[in-house]
């Protein structure tokens, strides 16, 4: 009887066991499932679209980025940076979002001040900035108007006073939109001299005397590219563009200071908002949850992975990093701004405008 019972007893588990079986195969085969994720991810080859040319903080920051970020998406894919600078990066946001696969294998950096550009921006950039997979930001940024030391241009009093060149992108970079900015909003006698595929370009031509310096000009990119121009005094650090100040920049105003009333600080709120994603990494639109989850997790797990901040250390990279989803927030909220505002926004970065 003891047998029968323990016979009994065994039969009688096997569909229980078969059952959870099933569930755990059901599982593993969801594509949001971490094992569906490696399957798809391994063996295959991520491209990284990079908006600007070798050399500058944008194409670093990327590189950067790529080397380390596969370790963290299941499968661990390898990733390949590409450049493909035009137009500030407008040319790669335009690619993400109309013709590049949505599987998840390409991404990219493109200017921070690309999210805007469909909002207050003068070119017609094919794109909606909320619809793209937004995967986070390396760190938020303070940009910099500086000339080359041999400018007459010094300070911000020169800047009024005094007319001066720089070099510029595209519209929609900060370079083209920050020195229409401080000209059509305080009378800042800049001209601007457009065109220029990346900063490294810009910086070859203030070397040659072609244009006075550069406005919209990360000062991590300058700690990072152009350290010997600090410390030489090959540079005049000229204004902070930022809605707060760099703690390691004390001496050099900052443009809210000199908002003459709130309606300016609203204007200068709304187009220095994008420095809180200073280093923006994205996907195309419409990708499946579970594939832009893995990407975004990835992104999050490399902003604290040992390897990439000791390497960022070392390449003096600023790390601080703001997610996907607060992307998303940040454009969301961006995009209702009072029409009224966006419109004066628009005038001021107006390039005909004055």
């Amino acid at each position: 009887m003891q047998y029968a019972w323990q016979l009994k007893a065994e039969v009688a588990v096997i569909p229980r066991i078969a059952a959870v079986l099933v569930s755990l195969v059901f599982v593993a085969a969801q594509p949001g499932s971490a094992q569906a994720q490696a399957d798809f991810f391994r063996g295959k080859t991520i491209t990284m679209l990079i908006g600007y040319t070798s050399g500058g903080g944008y194409d670093l920051y990327a590189r950067v980025l790529s080397k380390h970020m596969g370790r963290h998406i299941p499968g661990n894919p390898s990733i390949v940076p590409q450049n493909m600078p035009g137009a500030g990066s407008l040319r790669v946001a335009n690619v993400l979002y109309n013709t590049a696969s949505k599987d998840g294998l390409t991404i990219g950096m493109i200017g921070r001040g690309m999210a805007m550009e469909p909002l207050i921006g003068a070119s017609q950039p094919q794109y909606d900035a909320r619809k793209f997979t937004w995967l986070g930001s390396g760190s938020d940024q303070v940009s910099l108007c500086a000339t080359w030391n041999t400018s007459p241009v010094k300070r911000w009093s020169d800047m009024l006073a005094t007319p001066f060149t720089v070099g510029g992108e595209g519209s929609g970079s900060d370079p083209d939109m920050f020195a229409m900015m401080i000209r059509n909003l305080f009378g800042v006698k800049v001209r601007l001299v457009s065109g220029y595929p990346g900063g490294n370009e810009i910086n070859l031509a203030m070397e040659r005397g072609e244009v006075d310096g550069r406005c919209g000009w990360s000062w991590s990119s300058i700690k990072i590219t152009k350290p010997d121009w600090v410390a030489g005094k090959k540079i005049n650090l000229v204004l902070q563009m930022a809605l707060k100040k760099s703690p390691e920049l004390a001496d050099v105003p900052l443009i809210m200071d000199f908002a003459r009333d709130e309606r300016e600080r609203q204007i200068l709120r709304l187009i220095l908002a994008r420095q809180q994603m200073g280093w923006p990494f994205l996907a195309p639109p419409g990708l499946a949850a579970e594939r832009a989850q893995a990407l975004r997790q990835a992104f999050d797990a490399t902003m604290k992975d040992a390897e990439f901040l000791a390497e960022a250390r070392q390449r003096q990279m600023d790390v601080n990093p703001m997610s996907g989803a607060d992307i998303d927030q940040l454009v969301s909220d961006l995009y209702q701004t009072p029409q009224d505002v966006v419109a004066a926004a628009k005038a001021v970065i107006a390039e005909g405008a004055r």
